[in-house]
């Protein structure tokens, strides 16, 4: 029987394995990011208000408005993080932009120390440091460079990291609410802020669906935000913030093993030689010595 860390564990491991399959879904969706993201918001806590009904609960008004600083902050910081990621992608390249964006666990674990009196082991930091060095062959960044760096995209990049983590410390002080409920509400708030950036980045324009991009936007607002994010906030609650930190490098690592198992072709060695090094710093921040 698995303890609530444990199973927390489980949830966020399970949260990173389906972020990881976004992208091949992604690809078979002709439409604009920040759209994409916006209806996934929307699905996503229309879905999970679904779920809450067909189990014959309601939301539970008083924890929402209990904790609704925190949630409305958490949900407006998880939308502005998207909309920060989507402007770096705009300024550089996809590899940089994804190299900025996973400094953000090495920020969790340095906060987490500081807000929540998590101890700053020299394992965890090492972990985190070994991850995000495999992140750079991952990301792409050998290939592309980052000569000529952009600063506007450096910005953005790191601005959206700095917002996720926010997003996950933000998250630790949620108290006695059910995961569905803290779901709903957050990813509700995300769409919310999205509206403006769709409507005023001309996103609306020359929109067009069709039967099987439809049913790729169901699939990512159901399982890929729906899904994951009740996992993933659901678990957060029960483990620390810097072991949540590490685990989400598996997502990553995730996505380019399933590319190259599609493509059937495998990825050059030094973004094996990455995911080698992500993983096993995940592995060893989770193996418990005796002195810690």
């Amino acid at each position: 029987m698995l303890n609530s860390e444990s199973l927390a564990r489980l949830k966020i491991i399970s949260a990173m394995l389906i972020f990881g399959t976004i992208g091949i879904f992604r690809n078979l969706i002709p439409l604009p990011s920040a759209f994409i993201s916006l209806t996934r918001g929307l699905i996503g806590a229309a879905f999970l208000l679904l779920v809450i009904t067909l189990k014959g609960q309601r939301l539970n008004i008083s924890a929402i408005k209990g904790n609704f600083l925190y949630l409305a902050f958490s949900g407006a910081a998880l939308g502005l993080n998207w909309v920060l990621l989507f402007e770096a992608y705009n300024y550089t390249t996809v590899a940089a932009a994804t190299l900025y964006y996973y400094l953000a666990p090495v920020i969790i674990v340095l906060s987490a120390a500081v807000l929540f009196k998590e101890r700053l082991t020299i394992k965890s930091v090492i972990c985190s440091l070994i991850a995000l060095c495999g992140m750079v062959p991952v990301s792409g960044v050998l290939s592309s460079g980052l000569s000529g760096i952009n600063i506007k995209g450096l910005g953005f990049g790191v601005g959206a990291a700095f917002l996720y983590s926010s997003v996950v410390l933000l998250n630790k002080k949620i108290k006695d609410i059910p995961a569905l409920d803290k779901a709903f509400v957050q990813l509700l708030i995300s769409a919310i802020v999205l509206i403006p950036y769709v409507a005023f980045s001309g996103q609306l324009e020359g929109i067009s669906f069709t039967y099987s991009s439809l049913v790729m936007i169901i699939v990512l607002g159901v399982v890929h935000t729906g899904v994951a994010y009740a996992l993933y906030f659901g678990a957060i609650k029960n483990i620390k913030a810097s072991a949540a930190a590490i685990l989400s490098y598996i997502d990553p690592v995730f996505a380019i093993v399933l590319s190259s198992a599609i493509s059937l072709a495998l990825p050059d060695k030094w973004v094996l030689i990455g995911g080698v090094m992500i993983l096993g710093s995940t592995l060893i921040s989770e193996i418990k010595f005796s002195k810690e």
